[in-house]
């Protein structure tokens, strides 16, 4: 087992973890084994960032992200509160990358909006917001805009459908009312959009 030696009054990081100088981490945060925070990212409270994870320069994560084994997060992205980032989930932040053509001045920025899921191995081609509590299948390539709500699968995603804030498939009415089955929560589709009720 590991040595843990950044256990103090508001973080946890394990002893093989890279904290640069200038990162901002909240409290409750757990960093594991083998990550690296680059100098100016921000984490917020009670997030938990697996093994070999790479948060980069800028990146701002709200409270309680989870972010799985593999993933890196690239200057450009931001996500809001209780998003979670699958195993092996990719992020881009240049639309055309070349090795020999510097474009660190072209970032685009790419924001998960709250409460939002990114499955396992998904790419998130930068520039395109993912809306809250939206679900990315896993293996999907994200290449527009995700509305709230949506559930989108494939390469390149199409949406399938909406869920539910406690992560179920919502069928609608004729009406465009639906229910999760789990929470009870009352949902709404109207004109292409969903949106909670009650």
């Amino acid at each position: 087992m590991g040595v843990w030696p950044y256990e103090t009054m508001s973080f946890t990081a394990h002893s093989t973890a890279v904290i640069d100088e200038g990162c901002t981490i909240g409290a409750g945060t757990r960093i594991w084994h083998f990550s690296h925070l680059m100098p100016g990212c921000v984490l917020g409270e009670g997030c938990n960032i697996g093994q070999n994870v790479v948060v980069s320069p800028g990146v701002k994560l709200g409270n309680n992200v989870k972010v799985q084994n593999n993933v890196s997060i690239y200057t450009g992205v931001e996500c809001e509160d209780d998003v979670f980032l699958g195993p092996s989930c990719v992020f881009t932040n240049v639309i055309n990358p070349r090795s020999a053509v510097a474009r660190r001045d072209q970032y685009l920025r790419t924001l998960v909006k709250q409460g939002a899921s990114i499955g396992a191995n998904a790419t998130i081609v930068c520039g395109h917001n993912i809306g809250r509590y939206a679900f990315i299948g896993a293996g999907a390539v994200v290449t527009k805009e995700v509305p709230d709500y949506a559930l989108v699968v494939g390469n390149p995603a199409r949406q399938t459908g909406w869920m539910s804030e406690f992560g179920h498939k919502l069928a609608f009415d004729e009406l465009g009312n639906a229910t999760c089955p789990e929470s009870g929560q009352r949902y709404q589709l109207n004109k292409g959009r969903v949106a909670r009720i009650a």
